[in-house]
This record gives C-alpha cells, structure tokens and sequence, in this order.
C-alpha cells in the first residue's frame, strides 16, 4: 500500500507541473493549449537522447532538454495561438493548438520510435532503491521548487507583475504601455521551459516515450480543473488527488479503469464546485 502511495504522489506530481505550466501560459492569453503535455514529453525524450544516444553530462542534458521545451513553447504561442487570437475571440485555438500537438507527436515517433525506452539514472551516485528511489522523488522535489519558483516570480519581479496585469485586464495593461504581445509569448516560452524541465525529471518514471503527451494534456488539464484554473496550490493539490486516484484504482480496480475514474473526479469536482477547490468565483459585472 506505502508503494501504491509513493509511486501515486509522483506520476501526481508530473500531472501537478502540466497543470502548472497551464497555468502561466492562460495567466496571459486565456488560452489552454493542447500542447501543454507535450512539453514534458520532450522534456523525456530528448533528455534521454541528449544523455543516453549523445553520451553528454546530466546537467547538459537539463538544459537541453529545458531549450527544446521552451523552444516548443514559443514556437506553439507564434503558430498556434498569436494568429487565431488576433483574428477571433472563438475558441479556435482549440484546433490550431491540437493540430500542432498532433504534428509534433507523429514527427516525434518516426525519430524516436514508437516504443517507450528507458530514461538514464541522473544522480549515479544515488544508492537509495525501493520507495525511496530517485525516480519517484525527484518529480515531487521538482515540482514543489517550481511552484515557489512561480510565487517568487509573480510576487518580486517585474514580469511576474506585467504577468499579473495582462491577467487581470489585457486591454487595460496595453492601454499603459505594458506590450501584452512580448509578455504572453514570453510565458508560452517560460511555460515550455517548465514543461522541459517537469519532463526531464520525471523521466525515470514515465519513460521516453512518444504518446505521453496527450495523457499527459488531459490529466494535466484535469488536475487544474480539480484544483482550480489560475491557482498554483490548486495545481498541486489537484495533481496529487489525481495521482493518488488513479494509483489506487489501478491497485484496486486494474489499470483498464484508472481513466474512467480520473474523468469520473472531474466530473463529480465540476459538479459539486464548478471553479474548482481554489478557483476564484468569476462575477460578471452587469
């Protein structure tokens, strides 16, 4: 049972970080990209190529794997959202997005392949084994330090604050010079760097493997309805209901029902609290 808990709290904290990288990138365009999980995806899979096929040092890898996350970030804020959202308020970056999630995908399991494969040991050294083996505490460890990376970020620096203006009102934020353009596509590319960085670190316990992003998207996505869109905490403590959740009914119930029942979460959490455990209650002003 301890087992069932250890390994539940760490796939529910690589779910934790997707919610949380949803997070910065709807802080500045209101858009929830279907891309999201497949910044961890290639976090895994090209952290696993950079260390294991190109033999470069662990801490080389990490940042490479960091690049193309945020690479990808960037690149799916100028493709996949710049364009529709200057041209319609409609939600049409639902298409664009998962188009380019799926294109990236495909292209992803023609050089990878399509079978998981094994992510390389990060800290040699390590001889812990069992429970308290690296793969399952370092996606927990890295989790927390980047939803205090993100507090710190919002609360003392200057783009954490254009963050929280574009948020609270994007035309008025523009209207005072703030360019809300620059800001939003520097957090799809901040967003991919965390995606990159969750990806990486939760390698070990995922795999490299190519179709990880889609799950990851929607049990990402899940978590953060869970805990409540635009909350950090709600990310986290999202992200650990779902990973727990699922991890006992794959104990109790076998692995065939651990989706239904995460969809099952969300539908009951939007039944019961629509905005979710930390969401803000939206009020429109009449």
């Amino acid at each position: 049972m301890l087992s069932v808990l250890v390994s539940g709290l760490a796939i529910g904290a690589l779910y934790a970080a997707t919610a949380l990288a949803y997070n910065v990138m709807y802080s500045t365009s209101k858009v929830l990209s279907v891309t999201t999980g497949h910044l961890c995806m290639l976090g895994g899979v090209f952290g696993a190529w950079f260390i294991g096929n190109l033999g470069l040092p662990v801490l080389v890898g990490l940042v490479g794997a960091i690049a193309v996350g945020a690479l990808f970030g960037w690149i799916t804020e100028i493709v996949g959202v710049r364009r529709v959202l200057a041209r319609s308020d409609e939600h049409l970056w639902l298409l664009s997005t998962l188009a380019l999630a799926t294109i990236v995908q495909q292209a992803v399991g023609l050089w990878w392949g399509t079978e998981p494969r094994p992510f390389p040991r990060l800290i040699p050294q390590d001889f812990s084994a069992g429970l308290a083996d690296q793969k399952y505490w370092l996606p927990i460890a890295t989790v927390l330090v980047m939803a205090a990376g993100l507090e710190l970020f919002y609360r003392r620096t200057l783009w954490g604050k254009l963050f929280q203006a574009t948020s609270e009102d994007a035309f008025a934020a523009r209207a005072r010079g703030i360019p809300t353009d620059r800001v939003r596509s520097f957090s799809y590319l901040l967003a991919g760097a965390l995606g990159g960085l969750a990806g990486f670190a939760a390698g070990q316990l995922t795999f490299a493997f190519f179709a990880l992003g889609l799950t990851l998207t929607l049990n990402g996505f899940i978590a953060l309805a869970v805990g409540g869109l635009g909350s950090n905490i709600g990310a986290l403590v999202g992200g650990a209901a779902l990973g727990l959740l699922s991890a006992f009914a794959t104990y109790f119930f076998g692995g065939e029902y651990q989706q239904t029942i995460a969809v099952g979460l969300l539908m009951v959490v939007l039944l019961v609290q629509p905005e979710g455990l930390f969401g803000a209650k939206r009020v429109r002003p009449v």
